[in-house]
């Protein structure tokens, strides 16, 4: 009888076993393809219409940028090293991206893991500059996408300083902005006691940690007096379709070709944003049926 009991408890506890590891088998499997191939991600803000509104749930690819191993433990913030595997493409020019947030202009990182969604306007080496509302890159007139958007009646003139505009210091706003180049890798900054604000953030990203300090009139980077910088990464420009209504490159800065998610495909569904999901007929009420299925470009 004893045998027979053993015998049970072991069949049981075979069982548990597999079906443990079948358990963790699907989640490995689930954060694979979660990490390096497609994702499903919610659009919270109106900084992209009228090409993608507030409430769309969009299809990420992944998969063309490379995708890369988790880059956070799933349901926290906790960030976790990265590798990016191979891309069978890179950004491109007026590329719709989706790409982790880096923070406020004068933050090394945001504290909260988020994914914005932004057109690309600047390529790592171009030079920036708007004026009234016109975008120039390298000196050339950029074409303006179909569904730009605008909300007040004219531009911002030159002079009128926005208090949060990037790089920090400058007397530049959204609707008239730089000339301003776009780090690549390999680029040599020099460093003055005049410039070391606006780049004091963007070194410190790069080397994940408070980096740059200012003593008795010298620049130091990790303890090193330095009068220079190389850049280690390629970076890209990013600007809302809803040019008045989106914080983008022009307040908070560049974005790292490592930090570049995937592009969206395609509409999965659509929702009105203020509806709570707490009240799902009145969001199914909501349902935008002719977003379904609209491709992203």
């Amino acid at each position: 009888m004893r045998d027979i009991k053993n015998g049970n408890v072991k069949i049981m506890a075979k069982k548990a076993y597999d079906i443990t590891k079948g358990f963790a088998v699907m989640i490995l499997i689930v954060l694979i393809i979660k990490s390096s191939f497609v994702e499903a991600s919610m659009v919270p803000t109106p900084s992209m219409e009228n090409t993608i509104l507030a409430g769309d749930f969009l299809i990420v690819n992944k998969f063309i940028y490379g995708g890369s191993t988790p880059r956070y433990i799933p349901f926290t913030n906790i960030r976790l090293p990265f590798i990016n595997f191979p891309s069978l493409d890179e950004p491109d020019r007026f590329d719709i991206l989706v790409f982790e947030y880096p923070g406020e202009r004068d933050q090394l990182y945001n504290e909260e893991v988020v994914h914005y969604v932004k057109r690309c306007i600047g390529l790592p080496g171009d030079k920036i500059k708007i004026v009234d509302r016109v975008v120039f890159i390298n000196g050339e007139e950029l074409n303006i996408p179909p569904h730009v958007n605008y909300l007040k009646n004219r531009a911002t003139p030159r002079g009128a300083e926005e208090v949060y505009i990037f790089p920090k210091g400058k007397n530049w706003n959204s609707d008239n902005y730089g000339e301003l180049t776009v780090p690549k890798e390999g680029h040599i900054i020099n460093l003055t006691l005049s410039n070391i604000d606006e780049w004091e953030t963007f070194i410190n990203r790069e080397l994940e940690k408070e980096a740059v300090t200012v003593k008795n009139g010298k620049i130091y980077i990790n303890g090193n007096e330095s009068d220079t910088y190389t850049v280690k990464k390629d970076y890209y420009f990013m600007m809302g379709d809803n040019r008045d209504n989106s914080l983008d490159s022009r307040y908070w800065g560049f974005v790292s070709r490592d930090r570049i998610v995937g592009s969206p495909i395609v509409v999965l569904w659509s929702v009105d944003p203020d509806v709570s999901i707490l009240n799902p007929f009145k969001l199914l009420s909501t349902l935008r049926f002719d977003r379904i299925g609209k491709l992203i470009n």
